[in-house]
Protein backbone atom coordinates (compact mmCIF):
# COMPACT_ATOMS: atom_id res chain seq x y z
CA UNK A 1 0.00 0.00 0.00
CA UNK A 2 1.19 3.47 -0.92
CA UNK A 3 1.54 6.18 1.71
CA UNK A 4 -0.96 8.41 -0.10
CA UNK A 5 -3.64 5.78 0.22
CA UNK A 6 -3.16 5.29 3.94
CA UNK A 7 -3.89 8.94 4.70
CA UNK A 8 -0.38 9.44 6.04
CA UNK A 9 1.99 11.70 4.10
CA UNK A 10 5.66 12.10 4.89
CA UNK A 11 6.85 15.53 5.97
CA UNK A 12 8.63 16.18 2.71
CA UNK A 13 5.35 15.60 0.80
CA UNK A 14 3.04 17.45 3.16
CA UNK A 15 0.32 19.48 1.43
CA UNK A 16 0.16 23.15 2.16
CA UNK A 17 -3.08 25.02 1.74
CA UNK A 18 -2.79 28.04 -0.53
CA UNK A 19 -4.51 31.16 0.75
CA UNK A 20 -4.83 33.63 -2.14
CA UNK A 21 -4.00 37.23 -1.44
CA UNK A 22 -6.36 39.98 -2.60
CA UNK A 23 -5.37 41.12 -6.05
CA UNK A 24 -4.40 44.68 -6.77
CA UNK A 25 -6.26 46.22 -9.73
CA UNK A 26 -4.38 45.60 -12.95
CA UNK A 27 -3.23 48.74 -14.71
CA UNK A 28 -2.37 47.90 -18.33
CA UNK A 29 -0.91 51.31 -19.00
CA UNK A 30 -1.55 53.21 -22.23
CA UNK A 31 -3.55 51.05 -24.65
CA UNK A 32 -2.07 52.54 -27.82
CA UNK A 33 1.42 53.48 -28.70
CA UNK A 34 1.87 57.20 -28.78
CA UNK A 35 2.94 58.61 -32.12
CA UNK A 36 4.27 62.06 -32.61
CA UNK A 37 1.68 64.34 -34.17
CA UNK A 38 3.63 64.79 -37.39
CA UNK A 39 3.84 61.02 -38.06
CA UNK A 40 0.11 60.26 -37.75
CA UNK A 41 -1.74 59.10 -40.81
CA UNK A 42 -5.05 60.76 -41.71
CA UNK A 43 -8.01 58.70 -40.53
CA UNK A 44 -11.37 58.34 -42.24
CA UNK A 45 -14.55 56.78 -40.88
CA UNK A 46 -16.10 54.03 -43.03
CA UNK A 47 -19.07 51.72 -42.41
CA UNK A 48 -18.26 48.12 -41.51
CA UNK A 49 -20.29 45.01 -42.33
CA UNK A 50 -22.78 45.76 -39.54
CA UNK A 51 -23.36 49.41 -40.45
CA UNK A 52 -21.19 50.82 -37.67
CA UNK A 53 -18.72 53.56 -38.53
CA UNK A 54 -15.14 52.51 -37.82
CA UNK A 55 -11.91 54.47 -38.19
CA UNK A 56 -9.49 53.42 -40.92
CA UNK A 57 -6.24 54.91 -42.18
CA UNK A 58 -6.98 56.95 -45.27
CA UNK A 59 -4.49 55.10 -47.44
CA UNK A 60 -6.26 51.77 -46.66
CA UNK A 61 -9.82 53.05 -47.21
CA UNK A 62 -11.71 51.88 -50.32
CA UNK A 63 -12.05 54.30 -53.21
CA UNK A 64 -15.19 56.44 -53.08
CA UNK A 65 -18.06 55.37 -55.32
CA UNK A 66 -18.48 57.77 -58.21
CA UNK A 67 -21.96 58.69 -59.35
CA UNK A 68 -22.75 57.25 -62.81
CA UNK A 69 -23.41 59.59 -65.70
CA UNK A 70 -27.08 60.27 -66.32
CA UNK A 71 -28.65 58.12 -69.04
CA UNK A 72 -30.43 59.40 -72.11
CA UNK A 73 -34.08 58.54 -71.51
CA UNK A 74 -35.58 60.11 -74.62
CA UNK A 75 -38.07 57.70 -76.23
CA UNK A 76 -36.88 55.81 -79.30
CA UNK A 77 -38.93 55.76 -82.50
CA UNK A 78 -41.37 52.89 -82.84
CA UNK A 79 -39.81 51.67 -86.09
CA UNK A 80 -36.06 51.81 -86.64
CA UNK A 81 -35.24 54.42 -89.32
CA UNK A 82 -32.28 52.39 -90.63
CA UNK A 83 -34.46 49.28 -90.98
CA UNK A 84 -37.07 51.40 -92.80
CA UNK A 85 -34.43 52.55 -95.29
CA UNK A 86 -33.26 48.96 -95.86
CA UNK A 87 -36.83 47.79 -96.47
CA UNK A 88 -37.38 50.70 -98.84
CA UNK A 89 -34.24 49.80 -100.77
CA UNK A 90 -35.40 46.20 -101.19
CA UNK A 91 -32.93 44.67 -98.81
CA UNK A 92 -35.63 43.42 -96.45
CA UNK A 93 -36.64 40.56 -98.73
CA UNK A 94 -33.46 38.68 -97.86
CA UNK A 95 -34.18 39.02 -94.16
CA UNK A 96 -37.73 37.81 -94.67
CA UNK A 97 -36.51 34.80 -96.63
CA UNK A 98 -33.97 34.07 -93.93
CA UNK A 99 -36.71 34.14 -91.30
CA UNK A 100 -38.92 31.80 -93.33
CA UNK A 101 -35.96 29.47 -93.87
CA UNK A 102 -35.26 29.44 -90.15
CA UNK A 103 -38.89 28.54 -89.39
CA UNK A 104 -38.89 25.74 -91.96
CA UNK A 105 -35.67 24.40 -90.44
CA UNK A 106 -37.27 24.34 -87.01
CA UNK A 107 -40.28 22.40 -88.30
CA UNK A 108 -38.10 19.89 -90.14
CA UNK A 109 -35.90 19.32 -87.06
CA UNK A 110 -38.98 18.81 -84.89
CA UNK A 111 -40.42 16.32 -87.40
CA UNK A 112 -37.11 14.45 -87.49
CA UNK A 113 -37.22 14.09 -83.70
CA UNK A 114 -40.57 12.29 -83.64
CA UNK A 115 -40.10 8.62 -82.82
CA UNK A 116 -42.26 5.66 -83.73
CA UNK A 117 -43.64 5.53 -80.20
CA UNK A 118 -44.80 9.13 -80.43
CA UNK A 119 -46.61 8.38 -83.68
CA UNK A 120 -48.34 5.38 -82.07
CA UNK A 121 -49.57 7.60 -79.25
CA UNK A 122 -50.85 10.20 -81.73
CA UNK A 123 -52.76 7.43 -83.54
CA UNK A 124 -54.24 6.18 -80.24
CA UNK A 125 -55.40 9.66 -79.33
CA UNK A 126 -56.99 10.23 -82.75
CA UNK A 127 -58.83 6.89 -82.57
CA UNK A 128 -59.97 7.59 -79.02
CA UNK A 129 -61.41 10.94 -80.03
CA UNK A 130 -63.33 9.34 -82.89
CA UNK A 131 -64.84 6.61 -80.71
CA UNK A 132 -68.52 7.21 -79.90
CA UNK A 133 -68.11 6.31 -76.19
CA UNK A 134 -65.77 9.26 -75.50
CA UNK A 135 -67.50 11.82 -77.68
CA UNK A 136 -70.91 11.07 -76.17
CA UNK A 137 -72.30 9.13 -79.14
CA UNK A 138 -71.44 11.87 -81.59
CA UNK A 139 -69.10 9.89 -83.76
CA UNK A 140 -69.37 9.76 -87.53
CA UNK A 141 -73.01 9.59 -88.55
CA UNK A 142 -73.94 7.61 -91.65
CA UNK A 143 -77.52 7.88 -92.89
CA UNK A 144 -78.67 4.97 -95.02
CA UNK A 145 -81.85 5.49 -96.98
CA UNK A 146 -83.46 2.74 -98.86
CA UNK A 147 -86.17 3.84 -101.15
CA UNK A 148 -88.61 1.13 -102.20
CA UNK A 149 -90.67 2.08 -105.14
CA UNK A 150 -93.27 -0.40 -106.24
CA UNK A 151 -95.19 0.13 -109.34
CA UNK A 152 -98.07 -2.12 -109.92
CA UNK A 153 -98.86 -2.91 -113.44
CA UNK A 154 -102.01 -4.73 -114.29
CA UNK A 155 -103.02 -6.38 -111.10
CA UNK A 156 -99.64 -7.40 -110.26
Amino acid sequence: MYPEQSGYLPAERAVTVHQPQPLAPYDPGPSIALDPYGERQPVVWVPDAYGRMVPMPKHLAPAPVLAPEPRDLTPLPLLDPVAQRFMGAGLGGGALAAGVGYGVGEIVSAAAGISGGALVWVAVIVLALRAPAITGGKGSTVNIRKAVIKRNKFYG
